[in-house]
């Protein structure tokens, strides 16, 4: 078995901002934190972590890339990424400040590596780091073609579709442990 990791770094980052808000207290729940804009601008997360509970010791990982937006000067995920054998896919904001093109170049990349690398009868496994909805057509045609899903993400921002899809894997236990003091 061989994993092949896509992660989409806003999504992990921001939502992780959104639910240690509501364990601050600063939101009653993900719902409200979301509604209202809530997010605790302190929390940061350990990308090597991340990577820990996504591909835990001794997996053999195929490729692993994490997409995002083009980060400050002084940010130094993405190099901790590149160090920790990620590649590194980074889109420029469009002129209102919004992000762009990310989940569809995961989506894309994703399905490409499916042809390319990623063995059925070897049972690899394509690791998802994120929980949009826009993922559920990608997932089933993964599973058509017999390779296994697997999503690890944040539980109140993951689609129920998507999680009655795949071998779903909550973060939410690993909040503090991924927070970086």
């Amino acid at each position: 078995m061989v994993l092949f990791v896509y992660v989409d770094n806003s999504n992990v980052w921001i939502e992780g901002q959104r639910l240690s808000a509501v364990r601050r207290g600063m939101a009653a729940n993900a719902r409200e934190a979301m509604k209202l804009g809530v997010v605790d601008r302190e929390w940061r997360y350990d990308f090597g972590r991340l990577y820990d509970i996504a591909c835990p010791d001794g997996a053999s990982v195929g490729r692993s890339i994490l997409f995002g937006s083009r980060p400050p000067a002084n940010d130094t995920l993405w190099e901790r990424a590149r160090k920790d054998g990620f590649e590194v896919v980074v889109f420029d904001r469009n002129a209102a400040n919004r992000e762009k093109r990310v989940d569809t170049a995961l989506t894309t990349t994703l399905m490409e590596d499916s042809f390319k690398f990623m063995q059925a009868d070897r049972g690899d496994v394509a690791v998802i780091i994120a929980g949009d909805g826009d993922y559920v057509p990608v997932v089933e045609s993964l599973r058509q073609r017999g390779l296994q899903t697997r999503v690890v993400f944040w539980d109140h921002a993951t689609s129920r579709d998507l999680k009655q899809l795949v071998d779903y894997q909550p973060l939410d236990p690993y909040l503090d442990h991924l927070a970086i003091p």
